[in-house]
């Protein structure tokens, strides 16, 4: 007999992932490609979408010619701040322009001057001013200077609602989507917000379905429920409001580090705003205060440059383990830095700017960067964790598994439990859990998180 698997297409801005679960939520099949950016008219890069859409239908071809399994639901989720425009036919007309692609100046001033107050107005769309990463701004960027694309226009679908319109040949837009500081979405009146039917966007924007919703597909002559895709910071958060009920905050890492408390539902003040807090609506329809940071990029960049300098393998990270005499020698030998910008406005924590030859070695000043990291980290969660009664912190993702980072972050947490959140491929879990009820007969299972406990050592930052 086939094992009854849900598929999930994973599509982050590196890997670009397939999964098969079983109805236990296990692994049974896994398949990764990466593919090297392309660049716009403005010579910016951005993701190549005839690569990604050639690939997506060819792994479709292989694993539904796989007779060891009976694929019964399929979803998707991806980077969200990403549109895809397409035309009559379903052809994207333009490039996947990059969410960190420079925003015009003179459009946004334009804006302002059309719907007021940019503090105002990031209170009521819960969406701090940050260009591009405003995914409704591209599509205001592309009324104004490409009309003639714009009139061409169909439907703008968010990425991951693109993905499912491969499979389906469905157009649908979803909460979570809708949600991630796309400036589109009032939190107040709880509808789109007026310049997007006053700018003509809104007919431009394809139903809205509930995030858990799915429908009858055919893949290559197979019946199975598709969903329609999840933003992928939000479909992480799926299996920790599926397991704990107890108020608990996700710091979910990767490229971005994003604070989620779902146990938030304070509205944003202006100070908060300023500092890049925002909120997303989860895929049951509720806000989710969130901050983010750039820290996973930040570290990236960072760990490559202390490897070259002190002629180290790119991943000599990998192997290190917390060492509590390397972090007391820098607290009294290394002073504190201010932090500073990276791409754009997104703040960094200011090791950029640190002489590697004061270190060491390589093992010193990784340590240094994770303190570095932290320390800008503490004052991101602390925007979300404030004034509620959160004690618990899961923490999932790549730095999870960076033993120097988990004992720092649980000693900047002193008063809370800090756990190391494994869950076997958190986003793409999310986006299965979303469907359970269209292809799952069991109960869901209580043993998809794994977590480990670490405990705030004496050296508090």
């Amino acid at each position: 007999m086939p094992i009854p698997v849900v598929a999930v297409f994973d599509v982050g801005k590196t890997n670009k992932k397939i999964f098969f679960f079983d109805e236990q939520y296990k692994i049974v099949l896994e398949r990764t490609a990466q593919f090297d950016e392309t660049v716009d008219e403005d010579g910016d890069p951005c993701e190549d979408i005839q690569l990604l859409t050639s690939w997506i239908k060819d792994t479709i071809a292989e694993v539904t010619a796989l007779d060891r399994y009976e694929i019964k639901g399929i979803n998707f989720s991806a980077y969200g701040a990403t549109f895809v425009h397409l035309d009559e036919e379903g052809k994207p007309l333009t490039p996947i322009y990059n969410y960190l692609k420079p925003y015009p100046e003179h459009l946004q001033k334009q804006f302002n001057a059309s719907y007021g107050d940019e503090l105002q107005f990031s209170k009521e769309t819960a969406s701090p001013v940050l260009g591009n990463l405003n995914s409704g701004m591209q599509l205001y960027r592309l009324k104004y200077e490409k009309p003639e694309i714009f009139n061409r226009t169909k439907v703008s679908l968010h990425f991951p609602q693109y993905l499912s319109f491969l499979i389906t040949g469905q157009l649908y837009t979803d909460m979570t989507s809708i949600g991630c500081h796309t400036a589109l979405w009032d939190f107040e009146a709880n509808t789109y917000h007026r310049w997007v039917n006053e700018e003509g966007i809104a007919e431009k924007l394809a139903p809205i379905q509930p995030s858990d919703a799915a429908f009858k597909a055919d893949l290559n002559g197979k019946s199975c429920s598709a969903g329609i895709g999840l933003h992928d910071s939000s479909s992480a958060l799926i299996p920790f409001l599926a397991s704990f009920h107890e108020p608990f905050m996700l710091l979910s890492t990767g490229t971005w580090c994003v604070s989620l408390n779902p146990f938030n539902d304070l509205p944003l003040s202006e100070a908060e705003l300023k500092k890049d807090c925002l909120s997303y609506i989860s895929y049951k329809g509720k806000p989710v205060k969130a901050s983010r940071l750039f820290a996973g990029n930040e570290h990236g960049i960072q760990a490559k440059r202390i490897a070259e300098h002190f002629g180290e393998q790119p991943d000599f990270y990998k192997h290190l383990k917390y060492n509590a005499d390397v972090i007391s020698r820098i607290q009294q030998h290394h002073q504190a830095v201010d932090t500073t910008t990276q791409s754009g406005d997104l703040v960094a924590s200011g090791f950029g700017l640190r002489d590697l030859s004061k270190f060491l070695s390589a093992e010193e000043a990784y340590h240094q960067l994770i303190i570095d990291l932290i320390k800008l980290q503490i004052q991101a969660s602390k925007l979300v964790l404030d004034g509620t009664d959160v004690r618990r912190i899961f923490v999932d993702g790549g730095f999870s598994k960076n033993p120097i980072y988990m004992q720092l972050l649980a000693s900047a947490f002193p008063e809370m439990e800090v756990f190391a959140a494994s869950v076997a491929q958190a986003t793409s879990i999310g986006a299965a859990l979303a469907i359970h009820q269209h292809w799952n007969s069991h109960a869901l299972p209580t043993n998809i998180i794994d977590l480990k406990f670490y405990s705030a050592s004496e050296l508090v930052l």
